[in-house]
């Protein structure tokens, strides 16, 4: 240049953010190519354009700045300003040159692993050899967690997991009961069109963000808060959160949460209704969504099931569930249950709040059961603490401990008094279960939460649970707190156990002992054929007088009123075994199902020359067939594709408002929702749905049809999309 010539200010005409090809680098491609989408710790590239002249190193100083939040702010953390031209610069967020061309210059950005997530606004300050500023907005961008990056607090050392926990957009949630566990298919759609969008506002309309902005943002580096906003705002209790959870029933005022086949339209309706909850919810429906929001901003999730999982509301480590004479289950005033199953999510992070070692998987249950710090949330509870007992460590832990280990006292009462039947100390916590990692099977993970059943060490967790929360309950009456529990603290719980809850009294003394036992796999439509062994293990004549009932459950729980009674009388000489045959007819049970189709059989015998009582109880579950769906041809991206749905009625007598909705990230642009009509009893049909894959790749076709009489008959079908050639 001449030196008699003043240089020019330097200008930006043009700022390419290269979100394609960032994006791909940040595996947030799935997400969009449009617009950046990057992940903390990681670098990305963007090419300044300038109108003048090239960049100068020795004359030009770039600066950059960014700002997240209503309120950024220097000091906590939530605006940064970095120079291309310093390498040690005090901000966290570093700059440098990649390429530098006569016109052109190719620069790489990193946020820290530590950053807050969110959306960012990217801006630079041009300072001129000549003293010119000039100042530009280059544009928006998205920050995420990186679980490929080491020094994240949500890092993961193994891709098949980050594929299945991070980057996997369907799975299957477990349902039915310990006796017969059944895959739900779901469809979480983290990827999908304005779910990130919706994640983000979600976050603004925590209580936390609408209280005080500029810390909330601050604090959405830490997995550990992030994790906890969401999951009070899943459900929405405290706030205008995503789901109402509803669990009586009577769902005519929005949609059964059977009904539910994945997380996307709950979220869009959400969404587009001004953040107006979604009816309804329950425990899997809860997690589901939970699992799109937490994958989508980049941090490792799964859904659990704990079958017989305890509810225990007053922390002692004890559920009590109340008989009567007949052995009818009674509700209780203590809100005590056990669920048939109970759904969670594991998320995995690094906890610096805790000793060593209690990083890893996370438990956050989004269903409000309890408050936690005054908001119905809970966790992030180490999984590796409730193996320990360490229920002093935080969030949540005891409760956590309690649904997977609890005991379970069972109590008769007559006459106005209570008489303790037994304590079963290992009811509580069975096949705890997820989906494995990039297969379809049933992963059962029983063992991360507690040691062998009636193994030693598992009793001596137990007891260092009971003393803690007895020390903690101790310090809490000192405070001034009334935290009393309503029952004695458990018994020792070296009593033999007995498996099927038959006989609920100690074994030494059980001389008669009762179970049922199914005759055929009971199919919904069809009469409910079993019957109740009895026998006598004594050397001494029995009279047995045994009250039988059925009644349907909840899945949480929850009886409702029983619809069939008998009461027979067995004798029984020593040593012998009888069965007493039983039929519970379609058109006795009926109209008496729950949409869980949880059907719970007692008895409840006693002897005429003895006060003892015995209980035994079995869960059956009603199956149903499930849909069948056939991909017939080839299945290319942006080429269309026939689907055949085939289903059909199981029940005698015609079903009515038959509706079938078919849904599949990357395979259907919406929800597909067919109205069916009415369909003839035992009748079999089918349909073709025409669709254009968008993405390439594994994906799943989920399905559910519901009718006047069933909720959730589901089908699912995986799917491989090719590229187009």
């Amino acid at each position: 240049s001449n030196p008699g010539c003043p240089i020019a200010g330097l200008e930006v005409a043009l700022t390419d953010l290269q979100s394609s090809r960032n994006n791909v680098r940040h595996h947030t491609e799935e997400i969009t190519v449009d617009h950046l989408l990057v992940r903390r710790g990681q670098a990305f590239n963007l090419t300044l354009y300038f109108r003048n002249r090239g960049f100068q190193p020795g004359l030009d100083n770039i600066i950059f700045v960014v700002e997240t939040g209503p309120l950024p702010d220097l000091a906590l953390g939530t605006r940064a300003v970095f120079s291309l031209a310093r390498h040690h610069s005090p901000s966290p967020w570093i700059a440098w040159l990649e390429t530098n061309g006569a016109t052109s210059t190719e620069v790489s950005l990193c946020a820290p692993p530590t950053a807050a997530v969110g959306r960012y606004l990217l801006k630079i300050h041009i300072d001129s050899f000549q003293g010119s500023v000039t100042a530009y907005q280059l544009g928006e961008f998205i920050l995420l967690f990186n679980p490929w990056c080491p020094e994240d607090a949500v890092y993961l050392d193994s891709e098949p997991q980050r594929q299945e926990y991070v980057m996997n957009d369907y799975g299957f949630i477990y349902q039915g009961s310990k006796n017969w566990i059944r895959p739900c298919p779901w469809n979480y759609g983290q990827f999908e069109e304005k779910i990130i969008d919706i994640c983000l506002k979600l976050l603004d309309k925590s209580l936390h963000f609408q209280t005080d902005p500029a810390t909330d943002c601050a604090l959405r580096g830490s997995p550990v808060y992030v994790s906890r906003v969401v999951c009070a705002m899943i459900n929405s209790n405290d706030d205008n959160g995503v789901l109402n959870g509803n669990w009586s029933e009577n769902y005519t005022d929005g949609t059964n949460p059977a009904e539910w086949t994945g997380s996307v339209a709950i979220l869009k309706q959400w969404y587009a209704t001004g953040c107006q909850p979604v009816r309804y919810g329950q425990c899997w429906v809860f997690a589901a969504v939970m699992c799109t929001v937490m994958r989508c901003l980049g941090i490792p999730t799964r859904v659990i099931t704990n079958f017989d999982s305890g509810h225990d509301t007053d922390g002692n480590l004890i559920i009590d569930e109340y008989y009567d004479n007949t052995g009818r289950i009674l509700g209780n005033k203590k809100k005590d249950t056990i669920w048939n199953f109970h759904v969670w999510n594991e998320c995995w992070m690094a906890r610096k709040d805790l000793p060593p070692g209690y990083g890893g998987w996370q438990v956050l249950d989004a269903t409000p059961q309890e408050m936690s710090n005054g908001v119905y949330c809970c966790g992030p509870a180490s999984v590796r603490a409730i193996k320990d007992g360490e229920v002093d460590l935080n969030y949540d832990t005891p409760f956590v401990f309690s649904m997977v280990n609890a005991d379970c006292m069972s109590w008769l009462v007559q006459g106005g008094k209570e008489q303790k039947l037994h304590q079963d100390t290992s009811s509580v916590g069975n096949f705890i279960s997820t989906k494995s990692i990039q297969s379809d099977e049933r992963d059962d993970i029983t063992e991360n939460y507690k040691y062998e059943e009636g193994s030693l060490q598992e009793r001596q967790v137990f007891l260092k649970a009971l003393q803690k929360l007895k020390a903690e309950r101790f310090h809490s009456s000192r405070r001034g707190a009334d935290l009393q529990p309503s029952r004695p603290t458990p018994l020792s719980r070296d009593s033999p156990r007995s498996v099927h809850t038959p006989s609920l009294q100690p074994s030494d003394v059980v001389q008669v002992s009762l179970k049922f036992k199914l005759l055929d796999p009971p199919n919904m439509g069809q009469d409910i054929c079993f019957v109740l062994l009895a026998l006598n293990m004594s050397s001494q004549f029995k009279d047995l007088k045994v009250n039988l009932s059925a009644q349907s459950l909840l899945h949480d729980g929850s009886p409702l009123s029983p619809f069939w009674q008998d009461i027979v009388f067995i004798t029984l000489s020593p040593k012998e075994a009888k069965t007493y045959p039983c039929k519970i007819s379609y058109s006795q049970y009926s109209q008496y199902l729950s949409t869980d189709k949880l059907i719970r059989i007692s008895a409840l015998g006693e002897e005429k020359s003895s006060p003892e009582k015995i209980l035994v109880n079995k869960i059956i579950t009603l199956s149903y067939p499930s849909i069948t769906i056939n991909v017939l041809g080839a299945a290319v991206v942006n080429q269309s594709l026939s689907i055949q749905v085939v289903f059909s009625n199981p029940l005698s007598e015609p079903v009515e408002d038959c509706v079938l909705t078919v849904e599949g990230s990357g395979l259907f642009k919406k929800q597909q929702k067919i109205l069916l009509g009415v369909l003839k009893p035992q009748h079999r049909a089918s349909i073709i749905l025409e669709t254009v894959p968008f993405k390439s790749g594994q994906r799943q076709i989920q399905a559910n049809m519901r009718s006047n009489k069933f909720k959730d008959i589901k089908g699912y079908r995986n799917v491989y999309v090719d590229f187009a050639l």
